[in-house]
């Protein structure tokens, strides 16, 4: 029926259609989620293996960790939460996500619990060599989230809200 060479190629298409809908969706995310702006808790920003990035922490961590030891929610748990985002994109905590109705002005974000320390999205942003001065400022990670809560960093403001970029781009 099939040669070798046919299901090998059979499978190149299929794993090419996967990677595919993949870029897709996380294009989909990007053009159409919503924005959020969340505040940053400070860290070292600086890596010699991994080249220059910020390590990021953000300050809804701490609240979100002590509400849920709290409320007893397990630890190493993933699981999602209500936030209240302002006008202005930034975005408050306002309790876990337990299927109740959403109000104007809400989202749902996804975390990730681990040895009680909560991960949001990510915990790093890379920037280009030599920029990182460019990023000193940053105060705020911004956020697209999709319908199903799932963010996904798109970059850094400072405490006015300004976007902050390498100054190279800004010439």
């Amino acid at each position: 029926m099939f040669s070798k060479k046919s299901g090998v190629f059979l499978a190149l298409i299929f794993i090419l259609i996967l990677v595919n809908l993949s870029i897709y969706q996380k294009e989909q995310h990007l053009s159409h989620g919503t924005v959020i702006c969340l505040r940053l808790a400070p860290v070292d920003p600086r890596s010699l293996m991994q080249g220059d990035y910020m390590r990021l922490r953000f300050a809804l961590a701490d609240t979100l960790r002590k509400d849920l030891a709290e409320r007893g929610f397990a630890d190493n748990t993933d699981g999602r939460i209500l936030l209240h985002v302002e006008r202005n994109c930034t975005a408050t905590y306002v309790a876990p996500f337990i299927g109740q109705m959403l109000q104007p002005g809400q989202i749902i974000l996804r975390y990730r619990q681990r040895n009680k320390h909560i991960k949001i999205a990510t915990n790093a942003f890379f920037f280009q060599e030599g920029t990182g001065q460019d990023y000193t400022k940053a105060r705020y990670g911004v956020f697209r989230v999709n319908a199903d809560g799932e963010p996904l960093l798109t970059g850094l403001k400072d405490a006015q809200l300004r976007t902050l970029q390498p100054s190279s781009l800004k010439e």
